[in-house]
């Protein structure tokens, strides 16, 4: 039992802690604030090292006194923990991601662009000067998303922004992880549609008079106007195609797709192939080599140089936003306007059945037409019930 007595000009503390005597002071000359500080002693004793009332103590009391009382429970005092930043869950990001990569479940390409979406967020948090993870609210990503797509609009071949939906599929992605590891309670990203998903911007495939424009154009881009027209690679895959994935006897491309991990098999058209027999001829390529090399160098295209090709491509046939991706989707719209079976055509450009239906389908005039010709040919429900109707009043006669 304890108790306060004032001693010249200040409270002591005094009685018995088991068989420890305890006399020492207070450091208070208010009565009240002694009594609350006695009140808490005793209960940080009676509670042991685990109580809560440790660490205010340490603020009431002489420190001298404070170490007497802490050493009789054998109460040790845990170093404070910094709070986490936007540098931490970055970096522990970046971990999980190289491990799953190794295991093969994260592509290098799709690292690359997740890394320019967390630069992109780190400048922002620099703007606004944030650096722990408790001071990313949603209101704060939402300050981020009107400063990205400002940002992205700036560039030249924007699109509109649309790629702001794929950064924030990326930050929601890391906050996850973040709620993962629990350096954040709740996720504050809110996702802006699933990326891709824009009803205003479907496939875009090109028009009969404008591929007859891009093939007259395209001098010495030729090889690389008939690889894309006429196998509806990504540009990603093209500019990665290896002669060993070409098999000039058969006739076929076999490739395993780097976006979705799909094994695709692709007969080439006749055009394709006459062009692809000349190019070995000239070049005498290694297995390893790639197919498509840009004219001006002579090296292998990358990514983004393949883009400003063709784009260049466009600009001298007068074809407007002429780029590797709407080669893809000729191919898909071409295919199923030729009356190939959807799930071959999906087979064939490495995706579901389901996505085809919802990017391409829509933009097959002739499937429309199909369908009109088949509302107008009379042979409906309404013909069958007639018919049905018409045999029952014969029936009726006979008997």
């Amino acid at each position: 039992m304890l108790s306060v007595r004032k001693r010249d000009r200040v409270y002591w503390l005094e009685g018995r802690f088991g068989s420890q005597r305890i006399q020492a002071s207070i450091g208070t000359r208010n009565h009240d604030a002694a009594l609350l500080s006695k009140n808490r002693i005793e209960r940080a004793l009676m509670e042991g090292s685990s109580s809560e009332e440790w660490p205010q103590l340490r603020k009431l009391l002489p420190k001298a006194v404070f170490e007497k009382l802490a050493a009789l429970v054998e109460y040790v005092e845990q170093p404070r923990q910094r709070p986490h930043e936007w540098k931490d869950l970055r970096e522990a990001f970046a971990g999980d991601s190289e491990r799953r990569i190794i295991l093969g479940k994260l592509r290098n390409t799709t690292w690359a662009r997740y890394q320019h979406t967390l630069s992109e967020f780190a400048n922002f948090l620099e703007t606004v000067q944030i650096r722990e993870l408790a001071q990313i609210t949603r209101s704060v990503v939402e300050q981020f998303k009107t400063w990205r797509a400002g940002r992205i609009k700036k560039k030249k071949f924007s699109r509109g922004g649309r790629g702001l939906a794929l950064d924030a599929a990326i930050l929601h992605r890391v906050f996850s992880h973040a709620t993962e590891l629990e350096m954040v309670l709740r996720n504050p990203v809110r996702m802006e549609g699933r990326p891709g998903d824009d009803p205003e911007c479907g496939a875009q495939p090109f028009k009969t008079d404008e591929l007859s424009k891009l093939r007259e154009a395209a001098g010495p881009d030729l090889l690389a106007f008939l690889v894309l027209r006429w196998t509806g690679l990504r540009g990603s895959d093209a500019v990665s195609l290896r002669w060993s994935e070409v098999d000039l006897q058969s006739g076929e491309i076999t490739r395993l797709t780097q976006k979705r991990r799909k094994r695709v098999v692709v007969p080439m058209h006749t055009e394709l192939s006459f062009a692809l027999e000349a190019e070995a001829q000239r070049r005498c390529p290694a297995p390893t080599d790639a197919v498509l090399l840009n004219p001006k160098t002579e090296k292998p295209f990358t990514r983004p140089r393949l883009y400003y090709h063709i784009l260049a491509l466009g600009q001298r046939a007068g074809v407007a936003d002429a780029h590797p991706h709407r080669f893809r989707d000729t191919f898909c719209v071409d295919l199923l306007a030729r009356g190939v079976n959807p799930y071959n055509v999906a087979r064939l450009m490495g995706i579901t059945v389901e996505m085809l239906e919802k990017h391409y389908a829509p933009f097959v005039p002739e499937l429309r037409d199909r369908v009109r010709t088949a509302l107008e040919s009379g042979h409906g429900l309404e013909s069958i019930q007639s018919a049905a109707r018409a045999t029952t009043r014969e029936q009726g006669k006979i008997q």
